[in-house]
């Protein structure tokens, strides 16, 4: 039977169509004329470079999370380390430029304000990925984080934010090494490295907490204890370089180390997830606008109890530091020599690492039925051990009060965020640490300065410490006039916290305090 050309060429028609029918076909494979792998289709393209990208995905609990302790460890070291041993320089500066106390004594007062100022904020808002978790029971660890370096890491990343920060902290201390002026370390040490300073512990901190959520505590703990051994190392090494190589040459070496800053910064690497793309600018901006816009709680300017707190902060402050930049020049006064008095600074530290763990365990055990009477325990203890300073007349005596000292103030700091959830509320209290430590930072400029001019027109360290000491008293009888402060229960939920539903008990865990159950 004949067919019609018309029919024959309908049949060819098919057979190449179903040739080449598809192009999953030469894709997968299979024969000409055979079933198409549909789902060959599906599966991306991907090239060399994003599969590499892939293969250095880290998560939550990875073990790259270790790296990340290493580098906060190392950061907090190098930051905290100095500036509890500068006091050695201290000494230098006074002798070589022939200035007043008081003069020298800003220029680390400078640093710390700045510190302090541009170094407390919100953990959450500054991871990227969107996976930080607030640090939960670090054992009375300090768990700072800055509005200025959490807003920048928020946009741009902590690795970028924490290395311009080393670089400006070992710039700073480098450009004070060539310095001719007292106003010249007011500069480098006082700005420069204060805000360098600032963004590497910012960050880094941040870091640590992200990567962590099975053994965030023990993590975070590592981390932190950098600035107390590196503390019990820095005083005596920071003598050793200037009786070796003069305050300059010591200076050149510190800003030697600070580089390490820079290095420790590539540890932190980007935490990223399954599914996770390229970044959206736009939603980046928005988050960074956001970090931003929740830094502060100004309405707390209205809130009489947030004022009085903060204003015992300020006087607290005042005190605290005094220690940090007299304690080797009054050591040195009463025949201690330079090595001696290097050892009781870092005895100090070593004893507030110990005073930190202690006021966390203590205050789980609910010995005092809210934390403010804990704070204010360690308050009143901080000023007293300050104000008896000035009875050691040895280097045994300077030593015990030294240890005595380090340990108060350090039992002060976990309690200080987490007593704060109680006088605000919870809704409010992540907004307040910002605000609290801009207003009390000036505290910490001005209680240096004004123990060094007591020094200039006494003749001794005397009058200085006294006053050091009434400044936390002071702060402690502030703390007595809180709302409800002698009520056993807990302070009432405020109107946000009502209409929100019950706190998050993790925004508690601040500076790392292991908080006690308030129901």
């Amino acid at each position: 039977m004949l067919k019609s050309p018309r029919f024959l060429q309908s049949v060819k028609t098919e057979k190449f169509q179903s040739t080449i029918s598809s192009p999953a076909a030469v894709l997968a494979g299979t024969p000409p004329g055979g079933r198409a792998q549909l789902p060959a289709l599906r599966k991306p393209l991907t090239s060399a470079k994003e599969e590499d990208s892939m293969a250095l995905r880290t998560h939550p609990d990875s073990s790259w999370g270790w790296m990340v302790v290493l580098a906060g460890f190392v950061q907090t070291a190098l930051v905290f380390g100095v500036i509890r041993s500068f006091g050695i320089f201290f000494v230098e500066f006074v002798a070589h430029f022939k200035e007043s106390t008081s003069t020298v004594s800003w220029a680390l007062s400078l640093g710390v304000a700045i510190l302090q100022f541009a170094n407390q904020g919100r953990l959450r808002s500054c991871g990227r990925a969107g996976v930080a978790q607030e640090v939960r029971k670090a054992h009375g660890f300090s768990a700072r984080q800055g509005p200025m370096g959490c807003a920048l890491s928020a946009r741009y990343g902590a690795r970028p934010v924490v290395m311009a920060g080393g670089l400006l902290a070992s710039l700073g201390l480098l450009l004070a090494s060539f310095s001719v002026k007292i106003s010249h370390l007011y500069l480098s040490i006082g700005l420069i490295s204060g805000f360098g300073w600032a963004l590497v512990f910012t960050p880094s901190t941040a870091a640590v907490s992200e990567y962590f959520q099975k053994r965030q505590a023990l993590a975070m703990g590592l981390a932190v204890s950098g600035a107390g051994v590196s503390s019990l190392v820095f005083s005596p090494l920071f003598q050793l370089l200037a009786d070796s190589y003069g305050w300059r040459g010591a200076l050149l070496v510190v800003s030697a180390m600070s580089l390490n800053l820079v290095v420790s910064a590539a540890l932190l690497r980007p935490l990223t997830g399954e599914g996770d793309g390229q970044p959206d600018v736009q939603a980046q901006d928005s988050k960074w606008r956001q970090t931003l816009a929740s830094l502060f709680a100004l309405e707390l300017l209205r809130h009489g109890g947030f004022l009085r707190y903060v204003l015992a902060f300020v006087l607290v402050d005042a005190g605290y530091f005094v220690p940090y930049a007299h304690l080797v020049a009054h050591a040195r006064e009463e025949g201690c020599d330079e090595y001696q008095a290097a050892f009781i600074m870092a005895a100090a530290a070593v004893a507030d690492m110990f005073g930190r763990i202690w006021a966390g365990w203590l205050a789980d055990t609910a010995v005092f039925c809210r934390l403010v009477h804990h704070l204010t325990l360690w308050t009143l203890l901080t000023g007293v051990s300050l104000a008896l300073v000035p009875l050691g007349h040895g280097f045994a005596a300077l030593v015990s009060l030294g240890l005595c000292y380090g340990f108060f103030a350090g039992a002060l700091v976990p309690l200080q965020f987490a007593s704060l959830a109680e006088i605000v509320g919870a809704d409010l209290v992540l907004g307040g640490i910002g605000l609290m430590h801009m207003l009390e930072s000036v505290g910490a400029l001005v209680g240096t300065p004004l123990s060094g001019w007591l020094r200039d027109i006494t003749g001794n360290y005397t009058a200085s410490f006294l006053t050091a000491g009434a400044f936390l008293l002071a702060g402690s009888a502030i703390l007595l006039t809180l709302p409800d402060y002698f009520s056993c229960s807990r302070p009432s939920q405020t109107k946000a916290e009502t209409l929100t539903g019950p706190p998050d008990h993790q925004a508690f865990e601040l500076r790392g305090l292991p908080q006690q159950d308030r129901a």
